[in-house]
């Protein structure tokens, strides 16, 4: 088993919901260590989360854009092969949204250019975010991760934040995102991502890739990836195209997710990708569906259909939860 990656540091706020999550249950259910494991550095990372109700944020395009019409009645909910009855809907596309920006501050990224494009990134959002909008920054850098804004409208701390950027040290990209259900406990809107931006280089992690991804999917947020290239690879790649090393391991953490990973060398493809991550936080449908809550917690494969199967209509939504079985629907009566 890989060993535990360093805790992130939180603020007050963020420590006080964490806290607070943690003794009333919830959506959340927090395990401590026991004595046992505290003393036994092999078992690694000490926290788990599991659910008793389960969200999945469901996007669907047409060839002509967002498909926005669809009612509960048009999807169908499959945990593990069986029919799950989906238990709460939303699509309204003036829900407030919540994102979690997790910047890459290593010494890989003191290129001038990959800083300002990171700027550029949070201040797209930011500039068309609405009222109600919540937005939060972690960074990581040389074995540690922050929570340098916890989720806020306040733009002069999140504009204050970026102005302190100071890239430095070894990069453990695959640490920094293990820890995006702890950092994203805050966040109470159905509507919710997290953005990591970075230039995908990993020197420092002490967990693989495979583990990062297990134990993000637990956050039930899509997660995109603004992988910063300055023209290494084409921006606009073929989904076809196979990928290997860290662009592959980017991919999966995307695709698991149901975020997507965007390529960025300028500012027009920082531009586009805005674009398209607002908009499909706007667009989400959220399906929602309870587990039994007895039973063995592992990990359990989602599957959403449309009812109407249309061969050009493409679904992104979230592969995985962990947690007890899903309550299946009834079977049909005769």
């Amino acid at each position: 088993m890989s060993p535990a990656p360093n805790r992130p540091h939180f603020g007050p706020r963020l420590a006080v919901v964490a806290a607070l999550t943690a003794l009333l249950g919830g959506v959340f259910a927090i395990r401590q260590a026991s004595p046992q494991e505290q003393a036994d550095p092999s078992l690694g990372y000490q926290m788990e989360v599991s659910v008793d109700y389960v969200l999945v944020p469901v996007v669907v395009r047409s060839p002509n854009g967002y498909v926005q019409d669809l009612e509960v009645d048009d999807f169908r909910l499959f945990v593990d092969d069986q029919p799950v009855p989906i238990t709460s809907f939303e699509r309204g596309v003036n829900a407030p949204i919540s994102v979690m920006f997790l910047q890459d501050l290593s010494g890989s990224m003191a290129n001038g250019l990959k800083i300002g494009l990171s700027r550029r990134t949070i201040h797209r959002f930011l500039t068309v975010r609405r009222p109600a909008d919540l937005f939060a920054l972690a960074s990581f850098a040389h074995g540690r991760t922050e929570v340098d804004v916890p989720f806020t409208s306040d733009l002069e701390q999140l504009h204050g934040a970026m102005d302190s950027w100071a890239p430095y040290g070894t990069t453990a990209l695959h640490d920094a995102v293990s820890w995006l259900p702890e950092m994203t406990l805050e966040i109470t809107s159905t509507k919710r991502a997290a953005v990591l931006i970075s230039d995908g280089v990993d020197n420092a992690s002490q967990i693989e890739a495979p583990d990062a991804r297990e134990r993000v999917r637990q956050a039930e947020l899509p997660v995109y990836v603004m992988a910063l290239t300055l023209g290494a690879v084409n921006e606009t790649r073929a989904d076809d195209v196979e990928l290997s090393g860290i662009a592959k391991d980017l991919d999966e953490l995307a695709y698991a997710t149901g975020g997507k990973l965007f390529w960025i060398a300028s500012q027009a493809a920082v531009d586009r990708a805005c674009a398209v991550i607002f908009a499909d936080l706007r667009q989400q449908y959220v399906l929602g569906f309870s587990t039994t809550a007895v039973g063995p917690v592992a990990y359990r494969q989602i599957r959403v259909e449309l009812r109407k199967s249309k061969k050009k209509h493409t679904l992104s939504y979230r592969r995985v939860y962990e947690g007890t079985p899903a309550e299946v629907a009834p079977a049909p009566s005769m």
